[in-house]
């Protein structure tokens, strides 16, 4: 080897230095989301967590590995990066709750161009607020730079999640029975899915990220496609202990019928009207813009619906209550009934006042 100024990481486009101010930016952000059972601190080669089998003598892990998607692309055009966290938590944790699992912990990955610490700093300042929300440790991450294989300001995000549940706990399809109710508790707006779609019709039509249409009430679009994805997982989970619920589907892609079908046995179907909900405003706009047909937006888009609670219905009036005082927007959009497993839609929605 030969002296000289030769080769460096640096000038490869790795700056390291860059990497642990990333660090010491998002520690206090990290540190809200601690836990009791938290053995460790960010910044060590792996997190620490004890399991407390006082409350789960015969426990069962659940793991949950998710991702944005291309809801990054808006973020990235707009350069608003504090609330992507959050719908990464969500997409993990509330796919957790669905078989009764509380949320125990979460990793991150985060993968750029180049490390800008403030902006990697956002970002994980908005996985931490999902954490909180959701009631688990953000344990630690990966923050890797690719230079040459993503653009300087591209990133892509992702996390695995662990949670847990006592045997006799687990929520699935075989404890749903005829005559169970649908709640429906309702979206924050698009939350994480179906944005390729939303990007094909803005890219035909032009319409820009900074408009107003009149159907959003005075908000850009980039605002209303922004809008953190709603994290339903203590509620999910006060559904559970306190009103029975036998099973949950999160509505993510695929849509309403394709999620519940996952929750129902072979021998009930789901029935599901649609006169009980008007779709949220922004999803009329897609319809509009894109000349979309029904069936496509029942398939790509939640249509106001996050989750479904299927619940005992002698407990569903409690179910309705105890959602809604938990500030969610909840209603009874169906039931089950004998069947082959087979979801339903009859109705038309409802106009939207």
């Amino acid at each position: 080897m030969t002296g000289g100024s030769g080769a460096s990481y640096a000038a490869a486009g790795v700056d390291i230095e860059a990497g642990e101010r990333a660090v010491e930016l998002m520690r206090a952000s990290v540190d809200r989301t601690r836990r009791p059972e938290l053995l460790t601190g960010l910044g060590g080669f792996a997190g620490l967590f004890q399991l407390d089998l006082a409350r789960y003598p015969q426990p069962v892990l659940a793991c949950s590995t998710d991702g944005v998607g291309t809801k990054l692309a808006i973020a990235q055009a707009v350069d608003r990066h504090d609330t992507i966290g959050i719908d990464l938590v969500a997409m993990i944790v509330d796919d957790l709750v669905v078989v009764g699992a509380e949320p125990l912990f979460l990793s991150d990955y985060i993968a750029t161009g180049q490390v800008v610490p403030e902006k990697i700093a956002t970002i994980v300042s908005g996985i931490a607020a999902g954490c909180v929300q959701a009631g688990c440790a953000l344990v630690g991450g990966e923050t890797a730079e690719h230079p040459g294989v993503m653009r300087a300001d591209e990133y892509d995000v992702s996390g695995t999640g662990i949670g847990m549940v006592n045997a006799d706990g687990v929520l699935s399809a075989d404890r749903v029975k005829a005559g169970d109710v649908l709640i429906a508790l309702g979206a924050s707006g698009l939350h994480s899915n179906g944005y390729s779609l939303v990007r094909h019709v803005l890219a035909a039509t032009g319409l820009a990220l900074d408009a107003t249409p009149a159907l959003l009430g005075g908000r850009t679009l980039a605002d209303e496609l922004l809008e953190p994805t709603r994290i339903y997982a203590r509620d999910c989970l006060a559904l559970a202990a306190e009103c029975g619920a036998h099973a949950f589907a999160h509505v993510t892609g695929g849509g309403l019928a394709a999620n519940l079908r996952r929750v129902l046995p072979p021998t009930l179907d789901a029935i599901v009207d649609r006169s009980t909900w008007s779709p949220l405003p922004i999803f009329e706009l897609i319809e509009h813009l894109g000349a979309v047909p029904q069936p496509e937006m029942e398939q790509t888009f939640n249509l106001g619906v996050g989750m479904l609670a299927l619940v005992p219905p002698e407990h569903a009036a409690d179910a309705l209550s105890l959602a809604q005082t938990r500030g969610l927007d909840a209603w009874r959009v169906g039931h089950t009934e004998p069947g082959i497993g087979l979801v339903r839609m009859i109705g038309d929605y409802a106009p939207r006042r």
